[in-house]
């Protein structure tokens, strides 16, 4: 099994929402770049929760926007072994320290978890973060498919409270 190693953050001082993954997928980390996969719909939904087109922008202008909207991206899993892309396969994960990046964003007023995996460590990382909302969000991975994309859109569009 192969070990995988996840991005640096993509914030900065006026991040207020962080949106947590797990590890990226192989389609990402070829591409060196998030939700890279064109089966995942995280672009879609972030695109309709900021109301702009997102997807069809070149990736630097994707995080360009994220950033002047406050919207950050990381994940909870530094690195880890894992055959393919999906969260189920992943073992010896090396966890990030959540708790003390968390604590150098000062505008930061929510975290929304990208799925079970992301909520499940990140959550067991950060307790109970006193001023901080933590939001659990249904993965926009085409994997996980018993969910309809209307039904992961309507859920995502809770992040509109948090934006900038």
């Amino acid at each position: 099994m192969q070990r995988k190693a996840a991005f640096p953050p993509s914030v900065d001082a006026h991040t207020r929402l962080l949106i947590l993954g797990s590890l990226p997928g192989d389609a990402s980390i070829r591409q060196g770049e998030y939700y890279a996969h064109r089966g995942n719909a995280f672009w879609a939904l972030l695109g309709d929760v900021l109301g702009e087109e997102l997807r069809g922008q070149p990736y630097a202008m994707r995080l360009k926007r994220l950033r002047a909207r406050g919207v950050g991206l990381w994940d909870v899993i530094e690195s880890a072994e894992r055959e393919g892309s999906l969260d189920g396969a992943i073992r010896g994960a090396e966890l990030r320290d959540l708790g003390a990046f968390v604590a150098r964003l000062p505008a930061l007023k929510a975290i929304a978890f990208n799925g079970k995996t992301a909520a499940l460590h990140g959550r067991r990382q950060l307790g109970d973060r006193s001023g901080l909302a933590l939001i659990d969000l249904p993965s926009s991975s085409g994997a996980y498919a018993s969910l309809s994309r209307d039904a992961k859109r309507t859920a995502w569009m809770t992040l509109r409270d948090w934006l900038a």
